[in-house]
């Protein structure tokens, strides 16, 4: 794996249910693709190839949510990119602290 990104998709509108429905809808995107990825409470965490992969991924996430109802949205993206050589996946950063 040469690259993770960390994505929150926040639709900027009224009502807490309405935005659980259109995140739902962008983490229903997100588990058809071939990918490893975890869903926090926060954002998802999603492992691939390549930074153009992970940047499509990100940008139909934004429109996904636009097209559920989201006419703003805000998105929170950390990723890290090594070309050369694998990187630290989500397991090895976290299964000592998973109960």
């Amino acid at each position: 794996m040469k690259a993770s990104i960390a994505i929150q998709v926040l639709p900027l509108i009224e009502g807490d249910e309405k935005i659980c429905e259109i995140v739902d809808e962008v983490i229903a995107y997100i588990e058809t693709l071939d990918l490893k990825y975890e869903v926090g409470p926060f954002e998802t965490t999603i492992e691939g190839e390549s930074l153009e992969e992970l940047m499509n991924i990100a940008t139909e996430c934004i429109q996904i949510a636009n097209r559920a109802g989201g006419d703003k949205i805000a998105a929170y993206m950390k990723l890290f990119y090594a070309p050369e050589k694998n990187i630290l996946s989500i397991d090895d950063k976290i299964d000592k602290y998973r109960k």
